[in-house]
């Protein structure tokens, strides 16, 4: 393929010619050759291909067959009651996603039986570490009748309130053999958004979610290239556009691990010649991950995921092991409202950071999280220019970013997230985000919908 007219790295118009996957020429006006496809970028911006740092596939095909139960969908217990009566149970469920306590408060079984008489119903916090069940499904499941598992939330007679924690692959087991989610709807809204690269950040990837995410990528469902997390039995992938990536831990603050097992779970991460990667939302947990890369020794890819309350001296310290963050800087618009009501006022000034991490010197990268927050990485570096939450305040507006820094949290190499943007040279591979404007444009809205054609590995995954 030749792109032609093409802005590059501020220069135009510019040509670039793509053979096996990669790009073999740049500079201006190149002259076709025979059989060469040819794409007019009429003077838009040729960007490297964005790269979502942090995200979760599967969870986001099953998102997408799902009921919304939050915000901005659902905000009241009204809402939601109307919502789950007019679901149409699958598979005998009513299965919804994205509840947050500022609709009806805290859910419990009984709360979902006034809400949905009579129906099983599953709904999913929107943190992904709760599920609430109404007692249909608690007797569909067997969690009175002797079937349990750690993360079974049960009252003082014993009997299951309905709310189960980090539980999915428990809970996937219980609920059977299921046609597994169709990955092709996630693959072409990330490729409408020009997105050529993504890290599944999901703590149990192991062989079976490792074989689904293949067969995605090989039918093509799943255009882009994966880097797939996981737990440390995740096996090497085989197909060229998937690799395998960090040993995924998780921290919960209300349920923190032995100290000195969980510096041993980073150290058999690295003893496996893989990097780890901690998931952290709260002050006490970053501070707890902090303290065990410093006592498991920290090497090369060792990340923090979210790093959602970060004070100056854990980011310090984060500086100083040289890990790197993958932010989610949407969160400030998505939830910055009820952060406002609800974070701790000593924690806000340090939420959801980004020049902050900036100027410590720590490798910052960008994720979307989804999907629990919206797959769309231009929402995300918006998010980071603007910090202006639903209800037009702005949150930590010392922590906003230039646009052109913003695009850097998704076009840093996947292994790398934070170092330097990759580059459009002869010899990268052709994963490409043709914009329909000039970058000067472009960087004042930060919007998906001026992302004209996203190319991976020279292929084209979406042309408008």
């Amino acid at each position: 393929m030749l792109i032609e007219r093409a802005e590059i790295a501020g220069r135009g118009p510019l040509s670039l010619r793509i053979r096996g996957g990669r790009i073999a020429e740049l500079g201006p006006a190149l002259a076709p050759r025979r059989g060469e496809e040819r794409l007019d970028a009429a003077g838009g911006a040729l960007l490297p291909g964005l790269h979502d740092h942090h995200l979760h596939l599967l969870a986001l095909a099953a998102a997408a067959a799902s009921l919304r139960c939050g915000p901005p969908e659902v905000r009241t217990r009204d809402e939601l009651g109307r919502a789950l009566r007019a679901a149409r149970p699958r598979a005998g469920w009513i299965r919804g996603v994205g509840y947050h306590d500022s609709v009806a408060g805290a859910l419990e079984r009984r709360d979902l039986d006034a809400l949905a008489p009579g129906a099983a119903v599953r709904v999913q916090h929107r943190s992904g570490a709760l599920w609430i069940l109404s007692s249909p499904g608690v007797e569909r499941l067997g969690l009175d009748r002797g079937a349990d598992a750690p993360g079974v939330e049960r009252d003082a007679q014993g009997l299951a309130t309905g709310r189960v924690y980090r539980a999915d692959a428990w809970l996937r087991e219980r609920l059977g053999t299921a046609d597994p989610p169709d990955l092709a709807a996630a693959g072409a809204a990330l490729a409408r958004c020009g997105v050529t690269g993504a890290t599944d950040a999901t703590a149990s990837n192991a062989a079976g979610e490792l074989a689904l995410l293949e067969s995605a990528a090989a039918s093509g469902a799943l255009p882009q290239r994966l880097l797939v997390m996981g737990s440390l039995a995740l096996p090497e992938p085989s197909h060229p556009r998937v690799a395998r990536g960090a040993v995924k831990l998780v921290l919960a603050e209300a349920a923190l691990p032995d100290f000195e097992a969980f510096a041993a779970a980073i150290r058999a991460a690295h003893a496996a010649g893989r990097a780890a990667a901690v998931h952290c939302v709260t002050r006490a947990e970053l501070a707890f991950a902090v303290g065990a890369f410093d006592a498991a020794g920290a090497r090369a890819g060792d990340r923090i995921e979210h790093a959602a309350v970060a004070p100056p001296e854990l980011v310090a310290r984060i500086a100083a092991l040289g890990l790197a963050v993958v932010a989610q800087p949407h969160f400030v618009c998505e939830r910055g409202d009820a952060y406002a009501r609800e974070v701790e006022p000593a924690d806000l000034p340090w939420l959801h950071r980004a020049r902050g991490f900036d100027a410590a010197g720590v490798a910052l990268g960008g994720g979307s999280d989804a999907p629990f927050g919206a797959p769309d990485p231009w929402r995300a570096m918006r998010a980071a220019v603007l910090r202006r939450c639903e209800s037009g305040a702005v949150l930590g507006a010392d922590e906003a970013l230039a646009p052109e820094r913003a695009l850097a949290l998704f076009t840093s190499p996947p292994d790398a997230p934070g170092a330097a943007p990759r580059a459009l040279a002869p010899g990268a591979p052709a994963d490409l985000c043709l914009l329909d404007r000039p970058w000067a444009e472009a960087r004042r809205a930060l919007d998906a919908g001026a992302v004209a054609a996203t190319l991976v590995a020279g292929r084209l995954a979406y042309r408008r």
